[in-house]
């Protein structure tokens, strides 16, 4: 990031919501350590505190505890912001499907929410967490934005909602957006826990307790798995670009390479077994497919390389590498 990129982002004041969740705090702590004056929202429905505990007394943060659901928490969240990076969300397929509503609410609803308070602001710039789900059913490979199948949950209905408002608000409003469409996100503060944890931080743990995994299906099912630190990348590349061409587009957050499940539950015992060498013998375990799983995912990020300059530096091994060290080192 070049010195006048870096001064935007000193004299900006961002909101994130979400911001006690996995990529939000990070995205917190980034713009922290980069000089911004940043606003955390967040209500604590997956989010933790102690993500935040590092933040609170730093003069530059302010916390809101508030819901998206309520527009009141977001207009008073969006008082004098420049830009906005939207994480908050209910997040996991699965959750979706046995809850459609609740993750409607959240992710329909407070989104909309959302747009209104930060058109209402006068916010310069409205960037949200899109997802890979919006591809649903199509079957081709590498993900190219232009091109997307029938959504196969609730959830990804839902993300795919979003990009369609975001739109409308620029089209209606001449509220400017950005979209980053996340591919299978992991790295620190990722949450182990609960029923809808993510794969890796959940395997990590179990194989930490000397667990057997289970895997959904046979392990051929692929994921452009992405480390945390090229999404960071990716939302301050969209505060900060200067490219008319680039706003008001979306683009694959993800580092355009494909893992199977198999490959990776090798890769984890690998990094792992340096650290405890018994984790290298354990054994996986295969159950069913899980309903609403879309079997390959892999991005193109041709389109954010062209119109925002991203250059992801961290690949499945080098971000692996990161997130196990921090895992063992923290929740061991």
């Amino acid at each position: 990031m070049n010195t006048n990129q870096q001064e935007i982002l000193q004299a900006s004041k961002i909101l994130i919501t979400g911001a006690a969740g996995f990529i939000g705090s990070n995205l917190c702590e980034t713009l922290i350590n980069i000089g911004s004056t940043v606003v955390g929202l967040d209500n604590f429905a997956t989010g933790h505190k102690r993500n935040l505990s590092k933040l609170l007394e730093n003069p530059k943060f302010t916390f809101i505890e508030g819901d998206i659901r309520n527009i009141d928490d977001c207009h008073k969240a969006c008082e004098g912001v420049d830009f906005v990076l939207h994480q908050a969300a209910l997040g996991s397929v699965p959750r979706s499907i046995n809850d459609p509503i609740t993750s409607n609410d959240v992710n329909v609803g407070g989104f909309l929410n959302m747009l209104v308070a930060s058109r209402d602001a006068g916010v310069k710039r409205f960037i949200y967490a899109a997802s890979s789900s919006t591809y649903g059913d199509s079957i081709a490979l590498p993900k190219v934005e232009e091109k997307i199948g029938k959504p196969l949950s609730p959830y990804a209905i839902t993300k795919y909602v979003n990009e369609l408002y975001a739109d409308n608000f620029k089209k209606t409003y001449d509220l400017d957006t950005i979209g980053l469409r996340y591919f299978n996100v992991f790295g620190r503060k990722q949450d182990p826990d609960g029923a809808y944890a993510a794969v890796i931080p959940k395997f990590v743990m179990q194989f930490m307790k000397h667990e057997s995994p289970v895997i959904n299906g046979d392990g051929s099912f692929s994921r452009d798995f992405t480390y945390i630190d090229n999404v960071i990348q990716m939302n301050l590349l969209s505060i900060v670009s200067d490219n008319p061409e680039a706003l008001n587009n979306v683009y694959n957050t993800a580092f355009g390479e494909r893992t199977t499940l198999n490959e990776l539950t090798s890769l984890l015992k690998e990094y792992l077994g340096e650290y405890d060498s018994a984790i290298a013998d354990i054994e996986m375990k295969y159950g069913s497919e899980r309903k609403g799983d879309v079997p390959h995912s892999l991005a193109s990020v041709d389109k954010a390389k062209a119109l925002l300059g991203y250059a992801p530096k961290f690949d499945i091994k080098s971000g692996l590498k990161e997130a196990v060290k921090w895992y063992w080192e923290n929740l061991k």
